[in-house]
């Protein structure tokens, strides 16, 4: 498994832009990696490769946001998401990936370009810190949703961002939520991976290459969230949605 010195540039760009998004954007970015990477690589390598970084990201993660996720929020969605990644490692290998790609990427167009055509206000009822009514069978479908698309490819961002945009949660307890969910489905992804046999000398040689970018993209994310108005937040991380939804699409397409 080797990869030329374009690769490996991508791929720490990559791995960059997902402590950033992780630690400071929700997730919006977290599923650049892993597709970024199967140009050179193949997409199972490149998994096993990405989820001990994304493990590590998501401890530094926990240090830095403890006390602020919605634990209301999160005793629905990680359960679901449970179930999600049983179904995924079940799959894995099984059914057509393009098929779950085509059909995540399209649906989080949808639904980034619709909130930004109707210009809706999550910011308005976090700034009031009025979060809407937690709707439980919501929030399963998309914890599962999530679950499910994260164990194929680490593509859990879209289904988690759909539901806590629709939330108006303020922007901290949005990050918080986000991060606390994904340190839980990537450590329950763990032993899957380890039963598909998806680890190798090679791969984990490669995580612990990129491990070092881990504290940098997680220090820039939380400096980049100080940075940012609460509306400008939603705004950027609805269009992010949107764009990774297009780059699925793509994927579906051209994969």
């Amino acid at each position: 498994m080797e990869m030329d010195v374009t690769g490996w540039i991508v791929t720490a760009i990559a791995i960059l832009l997902t402590g950033i998004s992780k630690s400071g954007l929700g997730g919006a970015l977290g599923g650049l990696a892993v597709p970024f990477m199967s140009m050179w690589i193949s997409p199972r390598d490149a998994v096993a490769v990405v989820l001990p970084i994304l493990i590590a990201m998501d401890m530094a993660g926990i240090r830095a946001w403890r006390g602020k996720a919605e634990w209301r929020e999160l005793r629905v969605l990680i359960p679901a998401a449970l179930a999600g990644i049983g179904l995924g490692a079940l799959a894995f290998g099984v059914m057509s990936d393009r098929m779950v790609v085509g059909a995540l990427g399209a649906i989080s167009v949808v639904f980034a370009a619709d909130r930004l055509l109707r210009r809706t206000k999550p910011a308005a009822a976090a700034a009031a810190g009025e979060a809407r009514p937690l709707r439980r069978a919501w929030a399963a479908a998309c914890g599962a949703t999530s679950g499910f698309t994260s164990t194929l490819s680490h593509a859990g961002g879209p289904p988690l961002l759909i539901y806590l945009l629709g939330r108006g949660l303020p922007r901290e307890r949005f990050v918080a939520t986000s991060v606390f969910f994904f340190a839980a489905i990537n450590i329950a992804k763990l032993p899957f991976y380890l039963s598909l046999q998806l680890f190798n000398p090679d791969t984990l040689m490669m995580s612990a290459i990129l491990l070092p970018l881990v504290p940098v993209g997680v220090w820039l994310g939380m400096r980049l969230l100080k940075r940012i108005p609460e509306r400008p937040f939603y705004l950027f991380s609805t269009a992010m949605l949107g764009l990774s939804g297009l780059k699925l699409l793509w994927d579906a397409l051209v994969g």
